[in-house]
């Protein structure tokens, strides 16, 4: 029984973390990511009827139009600096970017009145570069145009993979630099992340957008979260396997134990099922009394570290403590699963009372 308990209170444990640093992680990533990204297929001005669109579905909560680029990003050297160089994706957007995105207090309100000339750098960006805030950089972008713009400050989402390649103007400074007044799309927060498919389906469905849920631009971080918590689950689920083997032992020294009292029953009357039920009844009752016990240490730990993190070091996973999510399918089916095992180890025993042959024993 306890090495059920145990089995299944490191699993749940075990998954409970796991799922709080996906969704930490995926959070950081959507500070300066967008819910949904509608990309028009041709180059094309605002378009008034997919806002109104945008804005009677009730699943959206914010949207900004935007102009995407990529380029290198520069600095001159200076006395006591060295020339500063790195490429960049750069993106002009609208003051109601400050709603869709969630950078900190400070950067929010810089990217809401961020002014012609002006850029919003990721805090990786500006060290690779070596910019400040107040110094001046210089853009080369894709259609080899140059511009000169002044940091206007930093942001700092905690994903490194941003905040070391994204960087914010409005969206003048970059149609300018285009040549165009054309914008890219549109990018969309929704009041629920995960209904940016479907969200994105519907209002693409009659114009010529394309469109991007951040799932899709994410798909590899979350398809090796998704591996990381199936091995993880795998390798804490071999403890339930060996207190499996615990509780088949025990039944099985309990038939070589009671072999003369099967034989006496199997001689009065009992059938083979009866055997084998008050076996298997033995080991589900050990089963379940283990599951129970599992259930309430692994919920226990969980509210531990729900009320004291584990800390992590902030540069190295993005966040600086491991916080904890339990989920409900997560609940059913490690119990689930460790029952069908508990009932597979009793089986075996079972089987082996009923096959007593009662006339050998008692004779």
């Amino acid at each position: 029984m306890l090495g059920i308990a145990v089995g299944v209170m490191v699993l749940i444990a075990a998954l409970s973390l796991t799922n709080g640093f996906t969704r930490a992680l995926v959070n950081a990533t959507l500070r300066a990511s967008p819910h949904l990204s509608l990309t028009s297929f041709a180059p094309a001005g605002a378009d008034p009827a997919l806002e109104r669109t945008i804005r009677a579905d009730r699943r959206v909560e914010a949207y900004t139009p935007f102009v995407a680029d990529k380029g290198l990003l520069t600095r001159p050297a200076s006395e006591g600096r060295a020339a500063g160089v790195d490429f960049t994706t750069l993106f002009g957007v609208g003051p109601s970017a400050a709603r869709v995105l969630q950078l900190p207090e400070l950067a929010n309100a810089q990217l809401a009145d961020l002014k012609d000339g002006e850029v919003l750098l990721g805090a990786a960006l500006a060290r690779s570069v070596g910019a400040f805030s107040g110094d001046e950089v210089r853009l080369l972008n894709s259609t080899q145009r140059r511009a000169t713009l002044k940091v206007r400050g930093l942001f700092s989402t905690g994903n490194y993979l941003i905040d070391s390649g994204y960087a914010f103007t409005n969206i003048a400074t970059l149609q300018q630099l285009q040549g165009t007044a054309d914008i890219t799309g549109y990018q969309l927060r929704l009041y629920n992340p995960d209904q940016a498919r479907a969200v994105g389906e519907s209002l693409t469905r009659t114009v010529a957008y394309a469109p991007l849920p951040w799932q899709d631009l994410y798909g590899t971080l979350l398809d090796q979260l998704a591996l990381q918590k199936r091995v993880i689950a795998f390798v804490v689920f071999l403890i339930v396997i060996v207190a499996a083997f615990g509780i088949a032992n025990v039944l099985t020294l309990a038939v070589f134990e009671k072999t003369q009292e099967i034989a006496i029953l199997r001689a009065i009357g009992a059938t083979r099922g009866v055997i084998t039920r008050t076996f298997v009844i033995e080991g589900l009752a050990l089963g379940l009394a283990g599951l129970l016990l599992g259930n309430l240490l692994g919920l226990g730990i969980s509210a531990y570290f729900t009320v004291r993190p584990f800390t992590l070091p902030g540069d190295l996973y993005f966040i600086t403590a491991l916080p904890v999510e339990v989920r409900a399918s997560d609940l059913l089916w490690v119990n689930a699963v460790g029952l069908g095992t508990t009932l597979l180890a009793a089986l075996i025993p079972a089987r082996r009372a009923a096959s007593v042959e009662p006339a050998r024993i008692i004779r």
